[in-house]
């Protein structure tokens, strides 16, 4: 297959990896405040760590609280050999050979975005179980969901549709961040799916979208940093959020700034053009 060429995510910081247990029991104790606290001091299956250099530390114990809210739990969603897995384990910094099978299901790591640092528990449990109980849980404990297809599997494209169905149903009350993934960008002649339907799809169901590729790590990077900004932008306060954008668009060349502030003006005027910008902006993972 033809694949594109890209910039890989650069070495991993600190990371604490453990496997997640498909016991109904562990997985509530998971789910009660200060569980992920307790499994940071140590009392939570962990898998063989990687060497670090000496002076790096475990993420969690280097995040100053031990509250539960300062941990994002990030649940990965999707069909079955849509590359979940393979997100999850670049982001945690395993990828090949005994350490990427003895790593387990859950990856905790802490990585800074727009000069804040924050700690994510990626989930990549979804099929752990035949059962009905563990997908009811997943959909309950997340602070955000990446619901994954392949651009090669329109079926899985599908499935991906039915999952932000129930994920509406589940947290109807909730302002939760959903990003919707399109992995497999590289495999640029087995496509099924192309990006305006992916972009639509979002659109559709008011979540975010972004295409990448595990193989080449495109956007991997820019798909979970964009995960910690959906969960910024909901919880912490509109004076924060300002003051981060506000950094963000000082770095933005004037040309992007003109752009922007163009497409604002002519979206007020046009409902077409303002279901354009939407669909524009939901490759956005830096805005609501």
């Amino acid at each position: 297959e033809r694949r594109r060429g890209s910039t890989p995510w650069g070495p991993a910081p600190p990371l604490h990896r453990r496997s997640m247990p498909v016991d109904e029991r562990d997985l509530q104790a998971a789910l009660a405040p200060g569980a992920l606290a307790a499994a940071a001091a140590g009392t939570g299956t962990q898998g063989p760590r990687l060497n670090w250099p000496e002076d790096s530390e475990d993420s969690l114990s280097s995040g100053g609280s031990d509250s539960d809210e300062s941990v994002y739990k990030v649940l990965l969603l999707g069909a079955p050999g849509v590359g979940k897995s393979a997100l999850a384990r670049i982001f945690g910094g395993v990828e090949d050979g005994p350490e990427a099978e003895a790593a387990g299901h859950t990856y905790d790591r802490s990585i800074v975005v727009d000069g804040e640092e924050a700690s994510l528990m990626v989930y990549d449990i979804w099929e752990q179980d035949g059962g009905r109980w563990l997908p009811g849980h997943c959909m309950a404990m997340g602070d955000a969901y990446v619901i994954v297809y392949s651009v090669t599997d329109k079926g899985s494209f599908e499935k991906a549709s039915e999952l932000r169905v129930q994920l509406r149903r589940a947290r109807q009350t909730d302002d939760v961040p959903i990003i919707l993934v399109g992995n497999k960008s590289d495999l640029v002649r087995s496509r099924e799916v192309s990006v305006d339907e992916g972009r639509a799809c979002a659109v559709v169901f008011d979540c975010k979208f972004i295409e990448t590729s595990a193989a080449l790590h495109h956007n991997v990077q820019a798909l979970f940093e964009g995960v910690v900004r959906q969960i910024r932008l909901r919880r912490d306060s509109k004076e924060a959020n300002a003051r981060r954008q506000a950094g963000t668009r000082r770095r933005e060349s004037l040309g992007k700034k003109a752009k922007r502030f163009l497409g604002r003006i002519v979206a007020r005027n046009s409902r077409k053009m303002a279901f354009r910008a939407k669909s524009k902006s939901c490759h956005d993972l830096s805005v609501l």
